[in-house]
């Protein structure tokens, strides 16, 4: 197989193969990605099309091969937010008061398999998945959501704590576990 610097100077090349090499390399990280921000598995496999088409479209723009994994992963988030700009999904506000405690329930939390939280993210409502995702998984900060979302940084934490107890109602339910609180440790 070639390197990734081979592959990727195909894929600017427009070769099949390289493509076709590029999408084995990263089609089972990016789809994880994917479900982290879909309501489905459906949905998903949609946004995973999108990104790799997105990729494929903008590699000639990849100057340093050594940041292609987040260069990737970058490529496809922002593939899931425009999906969602595109279906007006994210002009959502709701403003909660801020959560007082943000302790872990570790234990419940480390029971719980990275399919289960993945399937428990996606319960999520759009605006809550968006900003949970950016916040939990790529470690934006409320002001770089706020920018990213065009959305206040209140409407975003207020976002982001209400995706939190949902998730902790859930959890709770669940696992008969009351009073958790579910917090994302950074």
């Amino acid at each position: 197989m070639s390197s990734i610097n081979d592959i990727i100077d195909g894929c600017k090349a427009g070769k099949n193969k390289s493509q076709s090499d590029f999408y084995a390399k990263y089609s089972g990280r990016m789809f994880a990605v994917c479900l982290y921000y879909s309501k489905n598995r459906t949905e998903a496999e949609d946004l995973l099309q999108d990104g790799f088409i997105n990729v494929f479209q903008n590699i000639s723009q990849l100057r340093d091969y050594s940041l292609i994994d987040f260069w990737v992963r970058r490529v496809f988030v922002n593939c899931a937010l425009a999906h969602y700009r595109k279906k007006n999904l994210l002009n959502y506000e709701i403003n909660l008061p801020e959560p007082v405690d943000n302790l872990v329930y570790e234990d419940v939390i480390s029971k719980m398999s990275a399919q289960e939280i993945s399937m428990l993210i996606q319960t999520l409502s759009p605006q809550y998945r968006i900003v949970f995702n950016l916040y939990a998984i790529e470690g934006f900060s409320h002001k770089e959501i706020a920018e990213t979302l065009n959305i206040s940084e209140s409407t975003s934490k207020s976002n982001l704590s209400r995706a939190r107890a949902i998730m902790q109602e859930k959890i709770e339910k669940e696992y008969r576990v009351p009073e958790i609180k579910f917090a994302v440790v950074k």
